[in-house]
């Protein structure tokens, strides 16, 4: 647990320069950029300071790299010059500007220290496990599964990109590529990703850690993800409704005919 507690002051640390950065420049969104990014940190951290690399480790510590790199660098590009996102303002007008600059570390950067540490458990289980780090059917198929996860999430990331660039789809529902068959590639994508490092922790002798995974897919379906998106689109685009009833939710699967 003491390589889990050095990871955590890592993390913890690192989000206190975020919001002191965002103190400045007033804006909280900052932080989202950090998501993918502190699982790459402390998933490095896991790595090189206990053991060995092995076979699994470096599996690993590439998948999670390219994952978490891929993500912040597309939330950043997404967010830049667009201001502080409207879920941060609300947050802001709720309790007040005066006290949202002290109130915001809490409620939101030591908050997702706090989520990275506990979803990253499979990573250090992974990390610090005493297996012989070969790899097995298990991480084969993990690999198989994280592939198909960032192909959803990296494609429809990119797909929604492009249909919000053309203004000529200003008020309407991307409904073509992967959101032909899921009104939330992206959030399937990133769940599937960390279903791959449940079947490495799994594969590495780690049963009960990937509560881990279990909480990232919540918070992705109930929380902060597919649910939060829901409503605001079903206020936003009347054409959503119509979305909703021929497009699966979540898996993807084939379009209903109306």
């Amino acid at each position: 647990m003491i390589l889990f507690s050095q990871a955590a002051l890592v993390i913890i640390i690192l989000v206190t320069v975020l919001w002191i950065w965002s103190i400045f420049i007033k804006n909280v969104s900052i932080i989202d950029i950090f998501w993918g990014l502190g699982f790459v940190v402390v998933n490095v951290f896991y790595a090189l300071m206990y053991g060995d690399l092995t076979p699994r480790k470096l599996l690993v510590l590439t998948l999670v790299g390219i994952w978490g790199l891929r993500l912040s660098i597309y939330l950043a590009f997404r967010n830049t010059g667009k201001g502080e996102d409207f879920r941060y303002q609300e947050f802001r007008k709720n309790y007040g500007p005066k006290r949202y600059w002290w109130f915001s570390f809490f409620q939101t950067f030591l908050l997702q220290a706090v989520l990275i540490m506990i979803i990253s458990i499979p990573l250090f289980a992974i990390n610090t496990s005493s297996s012989s780090g070969d790899l097995n059917g298990l991480d084969y198929l993990g690999i198989l599964v994280w592939c198909v996860g960032f192909i959803f999430e990296s494609v429809g990331d990119y797909q929604l990109m492009r249909f919000k660039q053309n203004p000529n789809n200003k008020g309407k529902v991307l409904d073509s590529g992967l959101w032909k068959y899921t009104r939330h590639p992206n959030y399937f994508g990133d769940s599937a990703v960390w279903w791959s490092y449940a079947l490495f922790c799994i594969a590495s002798g780690s049963y009960w850690q990937i509560i881990g995974s279990i909480i990232m897919t919540l918070l992705i379906i109930h929380i902060s993800g597919v649910s939060l998106l829901e409503k605001s689109l079903k206020e936003s685009k009347s054409m959503y409704k119509d979305y909703i009833i021929k497009t699966s939710s979540f898996f993807p699967w084939f379009s209903k005919n109306k």
